[in-house]
């Protein structure tokens, strides 16, 4: 048997199936859903098995209970190939009475929802899967939790391993879980490139059964990578890809795209984060863009870990996608949400953690170094002086977090914490 290596999500997802009849697990392919699913579960059923996808086409469409029957919980692999799966679990799991029933894996949002009746409330849980933090795939310490940093006067300290040449492999290779068991660099770096190559010749046409241009695709997703960590629009992009690529498409093309790599689980935004603040201040509402990993970006423009060490800007902006990717992940263990801030003033926070109890942390990203360590913390200081502490909490800490540096420690002189994301965990 393959080896595995456990997921923060593992944990999730038996909290969720303790609740609740059924989970879907979402997200991009080769992330790992099958693989997790398959550790919970007791039977599994493989749609898109092609020694048997005929016969279970056919049986989707005559007895699709026939399907559901299997020791539980039962796992649906890849169960948006035959929407109908959706509304004969919840109809199953009404008519059982149970809690953990059956695990739904899908690397794309069903293009047909006209054979989706219910909405699974009550039934249904969500979780969304993305690669392997820095934590889940060993290259952190783990020394600083983030959970923690939510308790008041909390002790940090934490050694970072990670310097400039392998922290743009980390980047480059992503958290691919092949790619993070290759024993070998050059086979790692290469799954972020074919996952790429996929994408642009199959898989976003395959998102909604719409055929789509290979080479406007390839336009589309440098550009993407080129105005990620900003809230370029529709327009921005369209405009830098004519200036970058040349071409003749128009805004539309650049949303159908977009909304296709959405699907797919390639692009996931942050939202901006719209806080309670001493004065009016107008907030920028914008989506800022990221790639669902690092690697893609780095695919996309053709980048290996040495390009990022010659062009340190763009590794900088390659990275933030690589912290946004870690802090998502270790906030969905805290049952929190990564936000974006933005204001008329160009004043800005990278990322805002958010918990469902109300608690948030501001935190900059920078790759590292003193002058970068300063300006970061004097963003966070900034902001943080701007929110009303009488309609809302708080920030429960800001922290600076850096690519490269030795150590995790608290600045005396305002507060900041530092935190490589070599040091972090959830």
């Amino acid at each position: 048997m393959k080896e595995y290596k456990p997921r923060i999500a593992d944990q999730i997802l038996e909290d969720k199936l303790q609740a609740m009849g059924a989970v879907l697990i979402e997200g991009p392919k080769y992330c790992g859903k099958t693989t997790l699913g398959m550790q919970h579960a007791k039977s599994v059923l493989s749609m898109s098995d092609p020694d048997t996808k005929d016969q279970n086409m056919a049986l989707a469409q005559t007895n699709i209970s026939r399907l559901l029957q299997g020791d539980t919980p039962r796992l649906i692999d890849e169960w948006q190939i035959a929407p109908q799966f959706w509304d004969a679990v919840r109809n199953e799991v009404d008519k059982r009475g149970e809690d953990a029933q059956f695990i739904l894996t899908g690397s794309a949002v069903p293009p047909d929802t006209d054979q989706i009746y219910h909405t699974g409330t009550g039934r249904m849980a969500w979780l969304k899967l993305r690669t392997m933090s820095l934590w889940e795939s060993g290259d952190s310490s783990g020394d600083v939790s983030l959970g923690e940093l939510f308790k008041p006067d909390i002790e940090v300290d934490g050694h970072n391993d990670i310097d400039l040449d392998r922290l743009a492999f980390l980047t480059c290779r992503g958290g691919w879980p092949k790619a993070v068991l290759s024993k070998r660099p050059g086979s790692a770096l290469t799954q972020a490139e074919e996952y790429f190559e996929t994408v642009v010749r199959f898989d976003i046409s395959r998102a909604d059964g719409i055929a789509r241009d290979e080479e406007i695709a390839r336009r589309l997703m440098r550009s993407y990578a080129r105005n990620q960590g900003s809230q370029a629009t529709a327009g921005t992009i369209l405009a830098d890809i004519k200036m970058s690529e040349g071409g003749t498409i128009n805004e539309n093309t650049v949303y159908s795209y977009i909304k296709a790599l959405k699907k797919i689980f390639v692009i996931e935004d942050a939202m901006a984060w719209n806080p309670n603040l001493r004065s009016k201040t107008a907030v920028r509402t914008s989506d800022t863009r990221y790639f669902t990993d690092p690697s893609i970006s780095a695919a996309a423009l053709g980048l290996g870990p040495e390009d990022l060490i010659n062009d340190m800007k763009t590794f900088g902006f390659i990275f933030e996608s690589l912290c946004i990717r870690d802090l998502r992940i270790y906030a969905e263990a805290l049952k929190g949400k990564v936000y974006h801030y933005r204001d008329k003033n160009n004043l800005e926070c990278d990322a805002v953690v958010h918990l469902r109890n109300g608690k948030y942390g501001l935190v900059e990203i920078k790759i590292g170094g003193h002058d970068l360590i300063e300006e970061g913390a004097a963003n966070l200081v900034g902001l943080s002086r701007k929110i009303d502490t009488s309609k809302m909490n708080p920030p429960s800490f800001l922290m600076v977090m850096t690519g490269v540096g030795n150590y995790a420690y608290r600045r005396p002189q305002d507060n900041v914490l530092v935190v490589p994301a070599g040091c972090l965990k959830d």
